[in-house]
């Protein structure tokens, strides 16, 4: 059993498809973990370089034997429509929970299986203590 807190730095992209035609793209991202939902601020007219330097915590309550993953949706807001997918990537937490921490890192982003730009991230594991109460989790996200 995996139970601790996971750090997400969301630091940038670059490369993206961008699908604004009059203006440039307005990017966001929604991070993913399980059941758990968090969006980032919107990169307003940052087109296809976003920068955003958030950090999102998750609750991390995992048996062992599945294989953990962060899934990354990269948005684009619009005013007057739908907002529109950019693309979306899957990271696998395997490493970070093992190790602690992974430096920031490039990840490929796709959609309909075609390359859509890359993101960068960093990771950064905190496993709970063991005799720490479930209530000692008071602010952090929950999830399933």
């Amino acid at each position: 059993m995996v139970r601790g807190k996971l750090e997400v730095l969301l630091i940038s992209a670059k490369g993206l498809d961008d699908s604004d035609f009059l203006n440039r793209m307005d990017p966001y991202v929604i991070l993913t973990w399980r059941s758990n939902e968090q969006k980032s601020t919107v990169a307003k007219g940052a087109g296809s370089e976003p920068e955003w330097n958030e950090t999102f915590v998750f609750k991390v309550y995992s048996s062992a034997d599945n294989s953990p993953q962060l899934s990354l949706k990269i948005m684009d807001s619009d005013a007057f429509s739908a907002d529109d997918l950019v693309g979306e990537a899957s990271i696998p937490l395997e490493a970070v929970l093992l190790e602690g921490s992974l430096p920031p890192t490039v990840h490929r982003i796709v959609k309909d299986e075609e390359y859509r730009g890359e993101i960068k991230i960093a990771l950064t594991f905190t496993p709970a203590e063991e005799n720490e109460e479930e209530e000692s989790y008071g602010g952090w996200n929950q999830s399933a």
